[in-house]
């Protein structure tokens, strides 16, 4: 029989050490104070985690550092546009010259990769990265941004929809980046269905992406 010990070391098929454990379950109780007016974002939050580790431990990214990101990604969408909006003024957040106002549903993952560093200093700037470009993409992207965005993107808490269905088809079918690639153009076919502000860096990224793949 499997100790007590083993049996916890373990959470979804990944083996974590017990400071690991313990740190998971420290981010998630502040998570949970975080967004306890929000429990919707907290059940997403906490669904786009499990997510990202599973997505981590198929395409042999750090499930650790792919399950804290999840956690981490949404901290600050508790925070009021107005207050987001400040904070990014402070933070001098660059968005290519878009207004702010134009980018609201993008600033919370640059502001909490901007703030959330020296809540938890011992995470690596690979973490911190991922969360700033989980809604916009971004140039060079490594393995743990595209877990990130793609779990946001398909975690079984989101309402199925074509472009969503289509992605959580090619779990474990397709690649890494071909996977991300699916993700992502979904996400700007959605936001221009929606007739809402495409932000200039992701047409920018998209064009860069593009011609990689040509």
């Amino acid at each position: 029989m499997a100790s007590k010990k083993n049996k916890a070391s373990k959470m979804r098929g990944a083996c974590y050490t017990p400071s690991q454990l313990a740190f998971i379950a420290q981010v998630e109780a502040d998570l949970a104070i975080q967004l306890q007016s929000k429990p919707k974002r907290l059940a997403h939050s906490m669904s786009v985690a499990s997510t990202a580790e599973s997505l981590a431990l198929m395409y042999g990214v750090d499930p650790f550092l792919a399950r804290v990101a999840g956690l981490l990604h949404d901290w600050d969408k508790v925070l009021s546009d107005e207050e987001l909006i400040a904070r990014a003024e402070a933070l001098e957040l660059d968005f290519g010259g878009d207004d702010y106002k134009d980018v609201k549903p993008l600033l919370h993952g640059c502001v909490a990769a901007r703030e959330l560093p020296e809540r938890y200093p011992d995470l690596p700037d690979e973490v911190w990265h991922a969360i700033s470009v989980h809604t916009t993409g971004g140039y060079r992207m490594g393995p743990l941004d595209k877990v990130l965005f793609v779990a946001d993107g398909i975690e079984p808490l989101r309402p199925a929809s074509k472009g969503i269905e289509e992605t959580r088809a090619l779990v474990g079918r397709a690649s890494l980046d071909d996977l991300f690639w699916n993700s992502f153009v979904g996400g700007i076919i959605y936001v221009l269905k929606g007739g809402r502000h495409l932000y200039e860096g992701t047409i920018r990224f998209y064009n860069a992406l593009a011609a990689e793949r040509s």
